[in-house]
């Protein structure tokens, strides 16, 4: 398991901040007050995510003496993604019932007087915390493969 303590350290960070951006949404109003922002602001932890991987690429490619494949590298970051998406269901959890208690019903709200085609029932079925846990699962392993892949090829050596 020592081969992949960097990513397993990775992971547990992108989780972690992942959870503090969560209580900055949620203190910024954009789970309240300003949900109607949410879309857009959340799209702020873009770069944050990015900075994270290339922290955890860098670190990695230490690791290595220095040099690093395209291969390495993209491998590291996808183990990354599903250690994000196994610790999912868990960080989903801390928001949806400590962090943003309330931002399902929010949103949902939200989006029933602001009416874009989609009925309650619709709105209900897709704003709950079991569906974002899922989503997240999906998302996270994804992400983090189209991410290493793009920073790995500014990192690599050969």
């Amino acid at each position: 398991m020592t081969k992949y303590n960097i990513e397993l350290k990775w992971g547990v960070i992108f989780a972690i901040i992942g959870l503090i951006w969560m209580y900055f949404e949620k203190s910024m109003g954009w789970h309240s007050t300003h949900i109607d922002k949410h879309a857009t602001y959340t799209l702020f932890f873009f770069p944050i995510a990015v900075l994270l991987y290339i922290f955890a690429l860098r670190e990695k490619k230490v690791s290595l003496g220095g040099s690093m494949t395209w291969k390495q590298g993209f491998i590291s970051g996808i183990i990354i993604g599903f250690i994000v998406a196994i610790l999912s269901p868990l960080t989903q959890y801390i928001t949806h019932t400590i962090i943003s208690p309330d931002y399902f019903t929010n949103i949902i709200q939200y989006a029933i007087e602001n009416p874009q085609g989609a009925t309650e029932e619709d709105l209900r079925s897709f704003f709950n915390l079991g569906n974002y846990i899922k989503m997240a699962m999906m998302q996270a392993p994804i992400a983090g493969a189209i991410t290493a892949g793009i920073i790995s090829l500014f990192l690599r050596e050969n």
